[in-house]
């Protein structure tokens, strides 16, 4: 990856207190005060702006939990008092030569520790890893969950596994798609295609949720000629969680939620489990809702991640 000069300053996001992290091709704004929570992502090159949503101060709680907007870890499975622990206080920051390190309290009703570390390599590439730390005093069935919320009006695909040949002896399933009770695979919001889903997240007349147990580890989201991918290694060897879902996607007509998750596992006290994701941002390339689009974005995305 190229020299990079990353430049650090302090600002105010979200209602608080934030850190702001640039190269000379991106910024991005991650919290200090709260979460840690990641809310802005923006290419200097490209016109879309932040691609992170950005709920407005005020807006009320979902379920105790202010949810800001932008990037966020939590613990799943889904649990609505678990998964929804308030994340408001202060948080430990330890500022690193390439990014920053971000660790809150321990949440007192679940004895889990949730940190974040970002790193910056190269002009267009964030390093994020997630950790959650058992300070109980018992073991905690659960996984990291890493969740990007992203605003409305684009265009997002999810690769699929390469197509075998049942000619050649390829006789079994590769994959599995997993979707939520209230998933409506009629809508126009999907599009499937050969190589991928596409999901025009303005066509979801309601809330939609869908899942893949196996893929090629990146998702892209493509935002007025801004393409944001993320990028998580895909284990064969682990359990995950949701019928084995290493990613997720959830939108509501008006916002897009890109989730990868890490592996299932009784975290015993004392232990850390961690999950890797990598972002950038690529300008220029077209809406990929079609084969050709999205075939010369897939090209782009697996040199970017040759070079991780």
């Amino acid at each position: 990856m190229p020299p990079m000069s990353m430049k650090r300053s302090q600002i105010k996001a979200g209602g608080g207190e934030a850190l702001k992290l640039s190269t000379s091709a991106l910024t991005l704004t991650v919290t200090t005060d709260c979460g840690p929570r990641v809310t802005a992502l923006s290419s200097h090159a490209g016109r879309a702006g932040n691609l992170f949503l950005e709920f407005p101060i005020g807006t009320p709680r979902a379920h105790g939990y202010n949810l800001l907007g932008g990037h966020r870890l939590w613990h799943s499975p889904e649990d609505i008092v678990r998964t929804y622990q308030p994340d408001d206080a202060p948080l430990l920051v330890k500022n690193l030569p390439n990014g920053v390190a971000l660790t809150q309290p321990t949440e007192e009703k679940t004895g889990l520790q949730k940190a974040l570390r970002l790193e910056l390599l190269g002009l267009r590439t964030v390093k994020v890893t997630h950790a959650l730390t058992n300070r109980g005093l018992w073991s905690v069935d659960c996984a990291p969950w890493a969740l990007t919320m992203l605003r409305g009006g684009g265009y997002g695909v999810l690769p699929l596994p390469p197509k075998g040949n049942h000619a050649a002896g390829d006789l079994l399933p590769t994959y599995s798609i997993v979707p939520w009770s209230y998933t409506d695979l009629s809508y126009p919001v999907w599009s499937p295609h050969r190589d991928f889903i596409g999901i025009d997240v303005a066509k979801a007349p309601a809330a939609q949720k869908l899942g893949i147990t196996n893929y090629p580890g990146w998702s892209a989201y493509w935002l007025e000629g801004t393409t944001f991918v993320k990028y998580a290694a895909v284990l064969s060897d682990v359990k995950y969680p949701d019928f084995g879902c290493c990613f997720e996607t959830f939108t509501d007509g008006t916002m897009i939620e890109f989730e990868t998750l890490g592996a299932l596992s009784s975290l015993a006290p004392r232990r850390t489990a961690t999950h890797v994701e990598y972002w950038t941002l690529l300008d220029g390339f077209a809406k990929p809702n079609t084969d050709a689009a999205f075939r010369t974005l897939a090209t782009a995305v697996r040199r970017w991640i040759a070079g991780l």
